[in-house]
């Protein structure tokens, strides 16, 4: 017949020495008692903890002991579920022999599971930073691609945005009751007025046609070029 106190007292022993500083008694009957499980440091010193709850029922090691997880640190809700079900494995596969090692050394492994996938989400989360800031300033180098559809979108938003401009800068004038300027107003206020003719020939080469028949023949004119004292004015005088 077995001595479920006697291994339980055993056991107790042995645990109390192997985890000399996170070994703490709750209660003797029945019994109960607290231990400490700490993860390996990562890289940056961060650790995750969880101190586990056991309880011997009568029958331990034949039937599995009570546990909870009595606090943490750093655990997230998931990481506790995962404990909680890898402690209920365990426990099944080591029913008839005293566990509690066990258990607290796949707890101990799980937790340095755990801070190793807070390493790769760091690291991931870092590279995808470091991509999205690569993408952002390639698009900023390279600006926005043209092509036939949003330059005609470009066109038409521009187009709409000038004619607005139009009807509201008229509208404005027209309640100021702002008048129409006259020809000298508008060269006053536009200089370019007085070259814009010139720079008409000038965007039109030598291709300007002249309707001669507008002109006189300069040969029918007896013009007395040789007479110092010649006035085209008084021509004019005679005719009349």
């Amino acid at each position: 017949m077995t001595d479920y106190a006697e291994e339980q007292r055993n056991e107790l022993e042995a645990i109390e020495s192997i985890y000399p500083d996170s070994f703490t008694v709750l209660s003797e009957e029945p019994t109960s008692f607290t231990i400490t499980v700490t993860s390996d440091a990562g890289e940056n010193g961060e650790i995750v903890e969880a101190t586990l709850k056991f309880t011997y029922v009568a029958k331990y090691p034949d039937e599995p002991p009570l546990w909870e997880i009595y606090s943490q640190e750093h655990l997230e809700d998931g990481d506790l579920e995962d404990i909680l079900t890898l402690l209920k494995q365990q426990a099944e596969e080591n029913l008839g022999m005293v566990m509690i090692f066990t258990l607290v050394t796949a707890v101990q492994e799980k937790l340095n599971e755990i801070v190793d996938a807070m390493k790769n989400r760091r690291e991931e989360e870092k590279l995808r930073e470091e991509k999205e800031a690569e993408e952002a300033e390639k698009v900023a180098f390279q600006g926005t691609v043209v092509t036939i559809e949003n330059f005609l979108g470009w066109k038409a938003k521009f187009e709409l945005e000038m004619a607005e401009f139009r009807r509201k800068k008229q509208k404005e004038e027209e309640q100021a009751g702002k008048p129409k300027l006259t020809g000298k107003q508008l060269f006053e206020r536009d200089h370019n007025l007085d070259t814009s003719d010139i720079q008409f020939l000038e965007d039109a080469g030598n291709n300007v046609e002249v309707d001669e028949s507008l002109f006189q023949d300069i040969e029918d004119l007896d013009l007395d070029e040789d007479d110092p004292n010649f006035d085209p004015l008084e021509m004019d005088s005679d005719e009349d």
